[in-house]
């Protein structure tokens, strides 16, 4: 289900106009993001993680009074093969924006000795990860952290609705980096390749797509293409797959935007 609203996504364009305007490097990227998307969802520490998937050191870019210490990242990295996020977007290849709680109960996840051992230390109990850049040994994410209440379903949806322009400004920001003394560790990325194109999708998916596009139900666009509803779940299935997302909005946003008057 879709629990965005017309303000997530004024809110989304005016987020990724700032991180434009303020983000004119690599550095200046990873500081400026991690403050824009830890302020458009809420949370009480917000980082972008570096993780080597070959060596299990994880690098951190946070802000001034929300820190990380070496001692916690040393934690950290004990315990970095058995996380549950790590494992989906490093490891499995998850693409779309997930939450600790889409992979374990709470009560699961407090059993485990990375909570134990590290998230209990940092304070922190509900977590939410947003995939920028996997390559099989380089995963790069958006991380947020906070106490108290777990991220919701809109939460998730609205910063998925971010990702793949984050994805794009970040690899933009890479591309555009000179390797110098004065770029922090922290931010001496992998080498980044562009996503491959999404392939070409068939007459009637290009169909099914420009409705869900106009913002069309599955109901909506069987009338309107006189199928069946079954038909329409089909096709978004092969769409899915193709363009290389995992959901509605997602799919809308990879195929780009659809010119208002299509969808009288």
């Amino acid at each position: 289900m879709n629990h965005l609203t017309r303000n997530d996504y004024a809110g989304a364009l005016r987020l990724l106009a700032r991180l434009e305007a303020e983000s004119g490097d690599l550095e200046g990227f990873a500081r400026a993001a991690v403050a824009a998307v830890g302020e458009f969802v809420a949370s009480e520490l917000a980082t972008l993680s570096v993780c080597d998937l070959v060596t299990g050191h994880r690098q951190v870019v946070d802000l001034p009074g929300q820190r990380l210490g070496a001692d916690d990242i040393a934690c950290f990295d004990r315990h970095f093969f058995e996380h549950p996020l790590l494992l989906h977007h490093g490891l499995a290849g998850g693409r779309a924006t997930h939450r600790m709680s889409d992979a374990l109960s709470r009560r699961d996840f407090q059993r485990t000795a990375l909570y134990a051992e590290y998230y209990r230390r940092i304070g922190f109990e509900y977590v939410v990860a947003v995939p920028l850049f996997m390559d099989g040994r380089t995963l790069v994410s958006i991380v947020l952290n906070r106490r108290g209440i777990d991220f919701s379903e809109r939460d998730r949806e609205r910063l998925d609705l971010l990702r793949p322009h984050l994805a794009f400004l970040y690899r933009q920001a890479c591309m555009a980096a000179v390797p110098s003394a004065a770029t922090p560790k922290a931010v001496a990325l992998a080498p980044v390749q562009p996503d491959p194109p999404p392939a070409e999708l068939t007459l009637r998916e290009g169909e099914v797509m420009r409705w869900l596009s106009c913002g069309k139900t599955d109901a909506d666009i069987a009338a309107l293409l006189a199928i069946s509803p079954r038909t329409v779940q089909k096709h978004l299935e092969h769409i899915y797959v193709k363009l290389g997302v995992e959901t509605r909005t997602a799919a809308v946003m990879r195929a780009g935007d659809v010119p208002r008057a299509l969808c009288a």
